[in-house]
């Protein structure tokens, strides 16, 4: 990795590009004039003849260039767990990997309720990370269900989010109270949808493949309880909701029958539920041991669509880093995660190879549409828009290897796979943060 820093006055260009605008969906051939941190021009008569004198160049020899990837679902180790990953490594990977704004999650230690905390890790990531990271905040104290986090004073520490990460509230009068008091304050409440009770001791997806395996299944039924007692309580308090990781048909129909009916709700999948099923399991793979677990090939078609048709919203890398000591282990004992911000775009081109995705539809998954779920203005390429850019060639191929990743922990699912669509330059506003 190169890293160079510019001065934000320093004017810089990529000319001769395919300009990928997520907004419009749409692809047109050009350039992109970058001045103070800012896009200044954009488009066919923004050439290497007609950029001002002393304007840093770069010839995209046709790659593509669109917004910075803005990743809503990564747990950074920072408070706590700053062997499986800090807030330096988990910026490097996603530089790497095109994403120039994460959302980090609230499960640390301790887990960031408090509004010390959150300006504790403001304030690491402005002094060692390469990327913007905005974190959310627990819903409840401690992630635990039942007393609510101080949302107002969150909020004005600079918390974006409220989330118990891992957890869903499990009790209905809490997740009431919650939403109640979100509404109040405008404020965004993402939940990872999973009855804890129906959950219990699954290891997998439940059905005919984990009969085989000998493993304990966690049914899509418990996720779909969850979303859909959640959904009438948006509808009985009006507040702002976004499912965190949606699964399973059950919960795509939820959604898309949520929208009809005009709820202010949306919905993430992970680059994993798209591109893998529980058949990439295999003989025990724990690197593939996933919350909530990869389901079967149908449900995978299912979320395909759902991100076709616009049901589903956003794509997440749900990084998630272990380290060897929790996924060398029988499957059943192994720690569930897998980092992925590095693979997020590669992953997420098989889509797009395989015509299931437009490539503009799946950077609007990656950019736009999560910007405008979290109110940045990031995710757009557009005059006055951040700078944040990722340059990549969609068809470059390469096989992943594990330690090639920049991430402190290397429990990536892609490991040996053969992939196509490489990053090679990520700008943050305006500056080099990455270069191949």
């Amino acid at each position: 990795m190169s890293v160079v820093s510019l001065p934000p006055s320093t004017a810089l260009a990529l000319v001769n590009a395919r300009l990928i605008d997520p907004v419009r969906q749409s692809e047109a051939w050009g350039g992109v004039l970058v001045r103070d941190g800012h896009i200044a021009a954009l488009g066919p008569d923004v050439t290497a003849a007609t950029v001002p004198a002393g304007t840093e160049l770069i010839d995209c020899t046709g790659d593509c260039v669109s917004p910075g990837f803005v990743d809503l679902r990564a747990f950074v180790g920072e408070p706590g767990a700053e062997h499986r990953e800090t807030i330096a490594t988990a910026s490097a990977a996603a530089a790497a990997g095109g994403v120039t704004t994460l959302l980090a999650m609230p499960n640390t230690e301790p887990a960031i309720d408090d509004p010390a905390v959150v300006d504790f890790l403001l304030r690491r990531a402005r002094d060692t990370g390469v990327v913007k990271l905005l974190t959310a905040a627990t819903l409840t104290r401690r992630a635990e269900g039942r007393e609510l986090s101080e949302i107002g004073l969150l909020l004005g520490a600079g918390a974006i989010a409220f989330t118990d990460g891992l957890h869903s509230v499990a009790d209905a009068r809490t997740m009431r109270r919650a939403l109640t008091y979100a509404r109040d304050f405008g404020a965004l409440v993402m939940q990872f949808c999973e009855d804890r009770s129906l959950a219990e001791g699954g290891v997998m997806n439940e059905g005919e493949f984990a009969s085989r395996l000998g493993l304990p299944g966690i049914p899509p039924e418990a996720e779909a309880i969850v979303l859909e007692r959640d959904l009438r309580l948006v509808a009985l308090t009006g507040a702002r909701y976004h499912a965190a990781v949606v699964s399973s048909a059950q919960s795509v129909a939820l959604i898309a029958r949520a929208k009809r009916d005009g709820l202010p709700v949306t919905c993430s999948t992970t680059i994993n539920h798209l591109t893998l099923n529980e058949g990439d399991i295999g003989d025990y793979r724990t690197f593939l041991k996933l919350s909530p677990p990869l389901r079967g090939e149908d449900e995978r078609q299912a979320l395909v669509a759902g991100v076709a048709d616009g049901t589903i919203d956003t794509i997440v890398s749900d990084h998630h880093p272990q380290d060897v000591e929790t996924k060398r282990l029988p499957f059943a004992e192994a720690a569930p995660g897998a980092v992925g911000l590095e693979t997020l775009l590669a992953a997420g081109l098989r889509l797009v190879h395989a015509g299931n995705l437009s490539l503009p539809a799946l950077i609007a998954a990656l950019t736009c549409k999560p910007a405008g779920i979290l109110g940045v203005p990031q995710g757009r390429l557009a005059i006055g828009a951040p700078a944040d850019l990722v340059r990549f060639d969609p068809d470059e191929p390469f096989v992943l290897a594990a330690d090639s990743l920049r991430s402190r922990c290397r429990n990536t699912p892609f490991e040996g796979a053969r992939l196509e669509g490489r990053v090679k330059l990520t700008l943050v506003d305006g500056r080099h943060v990455y270069a191949a």
